[in-house]
This record gives C-alpha cells, structure tokens and sequence, in this order.
C-alpha cells in the first residue's frame, strides 16, 4: 500500500495567518487535503476529491459564489484529483472506490470525474445532501458535481463497531480492513473521518471535525479566528462540532496512541503528512512545514 496525499483546492483567502496560522502577509493558505492510496489488490483507493476538473475550469454555478469569494480557490485544473493521478501514471478507471468524510462542494467536486468507482459514505450524510435543507444545505450540497448517485453505498449507526474508543464502520464493500469510517457528525449530519492502516500504522483523516491543528495540537485549543468564523458557519451543530473535537483531541494527545490525526484545511498538517509519507521519516516539526506551508 502506498498513501499519496494530495491537495485538491488549494485556496487563497484573505487574512493571512488570521486564516492559517502561519501565513506572513495578507493573503492565507488552505488545502483540501485528499488521499490517493495505491492498493495491492483493490485498486486506487480515494478519500474525498477535492474540486473536480469542471470546477476548476468553469466554477460559475458549480460552486456557491459567497464562499468561493471567501475562500478564493487557485482554480488550476493541474491541481485536481484527475491531474494528479496523471503525473503519478494511474488512470481514472485504477480508481475503484471513494471514501467521502461528507459531500461539501469542496470535498465531492471529483466525484463525477471518476463515474466507475463505488462511492462509500455515511447514511446521514447521503439523507442531508439528497434533501438540501435550508440556506446552509442548498449552499453545501451541489448535485452537479456528483455524477451516479446509484453507486453510494452508504453506512447506518446499526452497521458500526469499535476502533479506538470510536464507533466505526469496519467492514466497507469490497475494502480490506485496513479502511473504516469513523462517525463523527456535527461540521454536517453525516460526517465522518476516514480510517487507514497504512505501512507505518493507522492513520485518521478527520476530514472538517476541525480547520486548524491548534484547535487539536495546542495547550489551549484555539483557531484562528477567520477560519473559526468559517468553521461555525458552516456547522450544522455546533455543539457537536465542539464534542467531536475534544474526541479526537484525546485520540491525538494521548503520548500512547498509535494514531497519527490530521483534517483536511491545515496546509501545515498537509506539508508535514506529505513529508512524513514520502520520506518515511518522523513528522516534520510545526516551525519547518509552517515555513514550507507559506511557500505553497
């Protein structure tokens, strides 16, 4: 098994580190954080998609305008999941399933990129996206970027075990056991992480359970406060959002865990992940990939 972590929809807001943390001048660096895992038997694994190839090219009515202004995305198509896999020498059909953590604009664009693979997801989550309620469900949830919805398999709470002190879905359709779902609803009704046991142990893609590793990693869990105003924003229980955080912060803290936890916005996260999974080495230290991180 070989673990590609790639960014997706990379964006570009204002606000400098009043966004990211990090960030010198005016202008912030978030990712959409997705992985490409290279399978001995099963194929390419994918975990979210970030934007797809159609909303790099015509975002207009693809994307909701307020937040794309918000966030102002890097709207390269070289960028996305489909370039990606180009440059590493796989083609669209090696990609067999999808995990989603949940159906966001900015994390199922490349869903309709890759019509062949099985599209695995929480049952909550497949509900509120078909449903699009209110202001806040018709601005996440975009249909046009799904393509078949007849190849979600979705997961139910009955279907759920135990992984670490967390329910999960341990056995996906046609995946080994070295994937699962983790539940964790709250940033939306059917959110969840995505467990993997890669070849240096597990690993959880906590997708939106949070923006920022302070709100995980730091003595004082804060977020900087333009992404906190997002994050809340974007919450469909904000109560739960904060419970799902003090979860996994124990899970990231704990010195005994042999889980590494990382979302999807946090480019310092993604610089120290991608190093980590190439070079095979310990993680970077937060002053290096901060520094590699603002270069992006």
């Amino acid at each position: 098994m070989r673990i590609h972590h790639l960014d997706c929809g990379p964006a570009r807001p204002m606000g400098g580190a009043l966004m990211d943390g990090v960030s010198p001048g005016a202008i912030g660096r978030l990712t959409c954080h997705c992985l490409a895992v290279e399978t001995p038997r099963h194929g390419v694994v994918l975990v979210d998609t970030g934007l797809g190839l159609r909303d790099m090219i015509r975002p207009a009515g693809r994307l909701p305008a307020v937040n794309s202004a918000l966030l102002r995305f890097r709207y390269d198509p070289d960028r996305t999941m489909l370039r990606h896999m180009k440059r590493m020498g796989l083609h669209p059909s090696d990609v067999r399933h999808i995990i989603m953590t949940h159906m966001d604009f900015d994390h199922a664009g490349g869903l309709v990129d890759f019509p062949q693979a099985t599209v695995h997801l929480m049952e909550a989550e497949a509900r509120a996206a078909r449903a699009r309620e209110g202001v806040l469900g018709r601005t996440r949830y975009r249909p046009v970027q799904w393509g078949d919805t007849s190849r979600w398999r979705t997961y139910s709470d009955r279907e759920v075990g135990r992984w670490f002190g967390f329910d999960a879905v341990l056995r996906l359709d046609g995946l080994p056991q070295e994937f699962a779902l983790v539940p964790l609803p709250g940033h939306s009704p059917g959110h969840a992480g995505v467990a993997i046991e890669g070849p240096r142990g597990w690993m959880l893609h906590a997708g939106d359970t949070y923006f920022n590793r302070a709100e995980i990693h730091a003595e004082a869990p804060h977020c900087p406060p333009g992404s906190a105003a997002y994050e809340a924003a974007m919450a469909w229980s904000g109560p739960l959002v904060r419970a799902q955080q003090k979860r996994v912060r124990l899970l990231a803290r704990d010195p005994d865990s042999p889980v590494v936890v990382f979302c999807t916005h946090d480019p310092v996260e993604f610089v120290a992940l991608s190093a980590w999974s190439e070079r095979q080495a310990a993680p970077v230290n937060e002053n290096a990939t901060a520094a590699a991180a603002s270069a992006a």
